[in-house]
């Protein structure tokens, strides 16, 4: 999987190819520091839309999210302008470029890692465009190996933050003892397109934000979410309900009234999941899911019969940043972090839901590095049993 300098070590030497279960660590978060309040998105929709015959509509919906401020990365004079998809796309890679890296080594740091530990970057975004992707790129300024491996995913949407965590639990799984570093970099706002003037577009304006994360997910060690099962579902023909038209003048974000009520199908494929593991959805000890909307919050809470409190890291991230998009999971992870976490083996679920109608779930329990060492030490010895 890497280079083995002469007079080296392969990399089986020092991974003994145990299934240690893969361990999701501390994300790290960075916003931009340009802020837009509620108040100011209300304002703007009024002086813009004055006429709108569906302002009121539009007004209340916003108004409904919950969302007090969001971030963007540019100031809003400069966001409300279009200088067009090139020129908006140049400046995605520009500040992905600019803020990505400080967000990466901090996540590096939390999981006790140095880049040359990686194996795997999953980066994912759906806000801006890069080929090669943004992977080669840090693989080369930050030093990860040059056999480092490359899995950019650009159309998942919102879902991308589950579906990374995924492939990387999947890739942990295919290599054992492997780590992978996951990425999501979202510049919503560059997005914006002032002649959508749609009820769904003009709610979009008043819920997305741009934010990046990033974590790392340990073949061995860690404290965080060992993960455990995963699993993907998508609601039959609904494919057109969360899209993106693209133009001359960008990505236009397509919203149909139908996706506020996705939970409720949805619901039932995370209490399969959980089942098949033999967990119960609603009797679960913390829960890390997509915060589109509260609609999604307070439906989920209905649905799986958990208390609304179960999912205040998700709500906290939308009510202080907006929908994120793929970074709202690792965000909402990171909060339950800072909030102490909780006891060794309790059982969670996490889920990112986004285009397809898609939702990407993973289930864990919470290991800390003290014991997850205890485990390894167990399985250490008693493979050294079977080999004597």
């Amino acid at each position: 999987m890497r280079h083995v300098p002469a007079g080296g070590r392969e990399p089986s030497a020092r991974r003994k190819q145990a299934r240690f279960m893969a361990t999701l660590c501390r994300p790290s978060v960075s916003v931009p520091e340009h802020v837009i309040t509620m108040e100011e998105t209300l304002e703007l929709a009024r002086e813009r839309h004055a006429g709108h015959p569906q302002l009121p509509l539009a007004l209340r919906l916003i108004e409904n999210t919950g969302v007090r401020t969001r971030h963007i990365v540019q100031p809003i004079e400069e966001t409300l302008k279009h200088p067009g998809f090139e020129d908006r796309n140049r400046l995605y890679e520009r500040e992905a470029k600019a803020r990505v890296p400080a967000v990466v080594q901090r996540a590096l740091d939390d999981a006790e890692l140095l880049t040359t530990d990686i194996d795997v970057i999953i980066y994912v975004s759906c806000t801006g465009f890069m080929m090669p992707s943004l992977t080669a790129w840090l693989i080369n300024e930050m030093g990860f190996e040059s056999t480092t491996r490359q899995i950019p995913i650009a159309q998942l949407g919102c879902a991308a933050g589950g579906a990374a965590v995924n492939r990387a639990h999947d890739f942990c799984t295919a290599y054992p003892e492997a780590n992978a570093l996951i990425v999501a970099c979202e510049f919503c706002s560059l997005c914006y397109q002032p002649t959508d003037i749609g009820v769904g577009s003009l709610l979009s304006n008043g819920l997305f934000g741009d934010g990046i994360a990033a974590a790392v997910v340990r073949g061995r060690g860690g404290t965080g979410v060992r993960l455990e099962r995963n699993g993907s579902y998508l609601i039959p023909k609904t494919e057109e309900w969360i899209m993106y038209d693209v133009k001359a003048t960008g990505f236009h974000f397509l919203l149909d009234k139908r996706v506020p009520a996705t939970m409720e199908p949805l619901a039932p494929a995370l209490m399969d999941l959980a089942g098949t593991h033999g967990w119960n959805a609603s009797d679960l000890d913390f829960y890390v899911v997509h915060a589109g909307g509260p609609r999604i919050l307070d439906d989920l809470s209905k649905f799986l019969k958990v208390d609304p409190h179960a999912f205040r890291f998700s709500r906290a991230t939308l009510t202080e940043y907006g929908n994120i998009a793929s970074a709202v999971v690792l965000d909402a992870l990171r909060r339950l972090f800072d909030e102490g976490g909780v006891q060794d083996g309790a059982r969670g679920l996490l889920a990112g839901f986004g285009p397809g109608i898609t939702a990407e779930m993973s289930l864990g329990r919470w290991q800390t590095a003290d014991e997850q060492a205890a485990v390894e030490r167990t399985a250490d010895e008693s493979r050294g049993v079977r080999q004597a």
